[in-house]
């Protein structure tokens, strides 16, 4: 073990084994990302520019190490999950609910700028990552991404703006109807 990875390991263990467990669900996996974070100081120590703050960079990279764990564990989302399904106590409400929001939902998309409509299309209804989107698109992997969460804002924007929602308590749409004509061709 080289001396940077000995004094991390002497010093801040206790400290920093505490940081991670605070931030993720269980002891197991605090301990794997734990042990990820004493790989990349092990690893990345060239990195380490002044060894006086040596401190901070260790819990950066444990920052990170934990923000690329929730990133891997983000559940894919399709575009319906923008605007959760009422929960309808008959069936048949609730299906022509979700029918009418759904046709809401791709009029407005058609609404977009070409280059966030194709975004959204290609992300949410064709299950492209946004790596895949970028290399489809020959462009910058932060330029999918911007689009994208650009996209989404905007097609939010628009169906609040057209559309008055009414919410339960838990945040899940249990009717709406249209403030405009805008989406009037989708049923709103």
């Amino acid at each position: 073990m080289d001396q940077v990875a000995e004094t991390v390991w002497n010093t801040l263990n206790p400290t920093l084994q505490q940081f991670i467990r605070r931030r993720v669900p269980d002891v197991p996996t605090a301990d794997d990302l734990l042990q990820e974070v004493y790989l990349k100081v092990h690893t990345q120590v060239a990195a380490l520019r002044d060894p006086a703050r040596m401190e901070s960079w260790v819990y950066q990279i444990a920052r990170n190490v934990i923000n690329d764990y929730y990133r891997a564990e983000k559940p894919q989302t399709e575009i319906s999950d923008l605007i959760p399904i009422p929960e309808a106590d008959d069936d048949a409400d609730r299906e022509e609910i979700v029918a009418r929001l759904s046709q809401s939902v791709m009029h407005m998309i058609e609404l977009l700028p070409e280059d966030y409509r194709e975004a959204i299309l290609l992300t949410e209804y064709h299950g492209l990552t946004q790596q895949h989107m970028a290399e489809r698109l020959g462009i910058s992997l932060p330029a999918a991404k911007s689009r994208v969460q650009r996209g989404k804002k905007m097609l939010r924007e628009l169906l609040l703006a057209c559309c008055h929602f009414q919410f339960d308590r838990q945040g899940k749409v249990i009717d709406y109807y249209p403030r405009c004509q805008c989406c009037a061709d989708a049923a709103c």
